[in-house]
């Protein structure tokens, strides 16, 4: 059975899909941040180690941060069984637990969910699905499964966890207890996490932003305009953050420096912690 998905029935299926993994749950999208309610949903699992996750993520192969950032990694990476890999090639979006897929136009990431025009098509299996699907030769939710399958085959491994359990001897197969998880491979560390942030451009002492034309950045999409703490959104993402004003909501960049702000910069405080002594120089009074 397929089901049509969109707006808010679209969010709520994705939820779902999380929320219902029991023994597998896998997330393939181009770029990830995960919205806060479904690393609730993952936070919320009574035996976490019996979920195998796999992530795919794709995009950005010399800043592996714009697609899969630091906060998102620090997250994923304390999850005791998941292996991430990644696909330069990656455009498509499939999230999959072991009864129920969504094939979707929406990048699993929290801006997209909040504001963009998307839409999901929703396959179910069931013993009674699977016997109608063989009859009437209606195989959607098992090409997709075995294409995405064959798509995470051909990805490259970044990271993974593994779950480690205690040796219960003769019947550790059956009763096996849950001690630790181990890290099996680590290629995404040193690439995200050890980022170097972008170096802050000089400025010129003395000058007001404005007139003398003071580089800022969006802190929305990252491009060059006015140095304005009062204006640090370009007049495209402007307009779509006009269409909440929500002066608290989270965004990427430092309208100063430039650099990536994992989230930690919005209208309401534009610029980062550590580059607010240099840049109270460049503030008109």
């Amino acid at each position: 059975m397929a089901t049509f998905l969109h707006d808010d029935n679209l969010n709520a299926e994705i939820g779902r899909v999380f929320r219902e993994a029991n023994q597998q749950l896998v997330i393939i999208s181009p770029f990830i941040k995960l919205h806060s309610r479904l690393k609730d949903e993952l936070k919320s699992k009574e035996h976490p180690h019996k979920i195998a996750i796999t992530v795919v993520f794709g995009k950005n192969e010399k800043r592996l941060e714009k697609s899969l950032g630091p906060e998102e990694f620090n997250f994923l990476k304390e999850l005791p069984n998941i292996t991430i890999k990644y696909n330069e090639r990656l455009h498509a979006k499939y999230y999959a637990n072991e009864k129920t897929a969504i094939l979707s136009s929406m990048n699993l990431y929290d801006f997209s969910q909040n504001n963009n025009i998307e839409f999901g098509i929703l396959t179910e299996s069931s013993l009674l699905g699977d016997i109608s699907n063989n009859l009437t030769g209606l195989t959607l939710d098992r090409d997709a499964q075995e294409y995405f399958q064959k798509v995470t085959g051909n990805s490259r491994t970044v990271f993974s966890n593994k779950p480690v359990y205690q040796d219960g001897g003769m019947l550790s197969k059956v009763f096996k207890k849950y001690v630790a998880f181990e890290t099996e491979v680590d290629e995404l560390s040193e690439q995200i996490l050890n980022t170097e942030k972008k170096k802050v451009k000089p400025r010129s002492k003395g000058v007001q932003a404005e007139v003398n034309g003071v580089t800022g950045y969006c802190i929305r999409t990252g491009v060059e305009i006015p140095f304005n703490p009062k204006k640090p959104l370009s007049d495209k993402a402007f307009r779509q953050w006009n269409r909440y004003k929500d002066k608290d909501y989270s965004e990427k960049f430092c309208h100063f420096s430039g650099e990536s702000s994992n989230g930690n910069t919005s209208v309401s405080k534009p610029i980062l912690k550590e580059n607010w002594n240099e840049a109270k120089k460049y503030i008109s009074s």
